[in-house]
């Protein structure tokens, strides 16, 4: 049974981003906050899918949205990542996926007939509350900033 669907509680989280200035849930101000998890930085669909969002983040701003990238990966990699791809999104470090497995975004996944464990590709839009308004699973990078601005104009 799923603990994190629509209308529940979000998990708090606090955690550093690639200066490793931390984070914390609550202490963001916007009224939204999209909240996605991404398998790894530097790699295709999670670096299309951050490019992206970084493109967007002004039309994110005009809903008073803020966007939050979550991965594995430590400051370094985020650091890399950002300044290779020249992203603005902001994205934070879960190097143990103690957040990604409070939302259910961490789990058995398979490559090319292999299997192993990490992080889903999972979005998670919150209100001011910080209720969950709607998930978005198994996501596919391509288009999806564009998916979330279109809910989030819909409210």
């Amino acid at each position: 049974m799923k603990k994190v669907k629509e209308g529940a509680k979000a998990p708090a989280f606090e955690l550093c981003d690639k200066d490793g200035t931390k984070h914390a849930l609550k202490s963001m101000k916007e009224k939204y906050v999209v909240l996605y998890f991404y398998p790894k930085d530097d790699t295709p669909g999670c670096t299309l899918e951050a490019k992206e969002f970084t493109a967007d983040l002004k039309k994110y701003s005009k809903l008073k949205a803020a966007v939050i990238g979550v991965s594995g990966g430590d400051e370094k990699t985020k650091t890399k990542f950002c300044k290779k791809h020249d992203l603005d999104v902001l994205l934070l470090s879960d190097p143990d996926f103690e957040v990604a497995k409070a939302y259910e975004s961490y789990g058995q996944k398979t490559f090319m007939g292999r299997k192993y464990m990490g992080i889903l590709r999972n979005t998670f839009v919150l209100d001011a509350k910080r209720k969950i308004l709607k998930v978005f699973s198994a996501v596919k990078p391509e288009g999806h900033s564009a998916e979330v601005l279109a809910y989030l104009k819909s409210l």
